[in-house]
């Protein structure tokens, strides 16, 4: 089995902020992470990512809040999304 694509989803909002969300399904988990599913999610401004989740070869599941990076625990890409777009939300809020 290859990579296969389950989610895509990139927008821009009317500030100008990017949301971009991308997850595949792997035959073999990343190194790091204990799932089959190998994700990027990134929501910024300006080149500057804002918030940001990923699961980096060797880093394993982590999360971006302004400019800190702390471990994400990750459970299904539904999860995920919620979790992403609750933190994207919490953020534009605090501009």
């Amino acid at each position: 089995m290859k990579a296969a694509l389950v989610f895509r989803l990139k927008y821009r909002l009317d500030d100008g902020a990017i949301v971009e969300m991308v997850i595949w399904r792997l035959p073999q988990p990343v190194i790091g992470s204990g799932h089959g599913f190998k994700y990027r999610l990134y929501f910024g401004k300006d080149g500057k990512r804002i918030v940001g989740y990923d699961n980096e070869r060797g880093k394993g599941d982590h999360r971006h809040l302004r400019g800190r990076e702390s471990a994400y625990r990750f459970t299904s890409p539904d999860r995920l999304i919620a979790d992403f777009l609750a933190d994207v939300e919490n953020a534009r809020s605090k501009r």
